[in-house]
């Protein structure tokens, strides 16, 4: 820090250390300047804004429309649920979507009822981010990835699947060790 100095002598000073002149504050008065390789300063806070552009994920809001009216298979309810699922686990917040037609609307009850149910079935993995609220033919509520559950259920999947890996191995070992007996029987 050089203090308060002259333009013609802090570009002079820049010119000699090979840097340039950079208008820090425009507004203050005198204004203030830093000497500085100005090319570097824009490489480097390009890679900070780059890292810190990687290191944020953005989450994508997926939305799951239970039929076009409440008159909606217990099965395809299910398929709707399998892919809200694949949606949560993958990080993504879901928002379900219940539409009413004509005198369904008589019965916003049984609308209430499925996103209870909804919700039960959907606790393993995630949680409510906004509660069912009805938005005139429409009821919509959304869910948020709840990370803790997400990873434990992945555990438990891999623990699964490594436990079942061993098993058939075991089984493998067994059927190949089968021949190998009878020929040392017959030998």
């Amino acid at each position: 820090m050089v203090g308060v100095v002259e333009l013609e002598t802090a570009l002079r000073l820049a010119r000699e250390a090979g840097l340039d002149l950079v208008e820090i504050s425009s507004t203050a008065t005198p204004p203030v300047v830093r000497i500085m390789d100005f090319g570097k300063w824009k490489y480097e806070q390009s890679k900070k804004d780059k890292a810190s552009k990687a290191k944020s994920k953005t989450t994508d809001l997926k939305e799951v429309r239970l039929g076009r009216s409440m008159k909606i298979d217990p099965h395809d309810i299910g398929i709707r649920l399998d892919q809200a699922r694949r949606f949560l686990i993958e990080g993504h917040k879901v928002q379900i979507v219940q539409n009413f037609r004509g005198r369904e609307m008589l019965h916003r009850e049984r609308g209430h009822q499925r996103m209870r149910e909804i919700m039960e079935q959907l606790a393993d993995v995630a949680k409510v981010e906004v509660p069912p609220r009805q938005l005139g033919r429409r009821m919509t509520m959304i869910f948020a990835p709840d990370r803790a559950k997400i990873d434990q259920l992945k555990r438990n999947q891999a623990a699964l699947d490594a436990s079942s890996t061993s098993d058939s191995a075991e089984a493998a070992t067994a059927e190949t060790s089968e021949p190998e007996r009878l020929h040392a029987k017959n030998a």
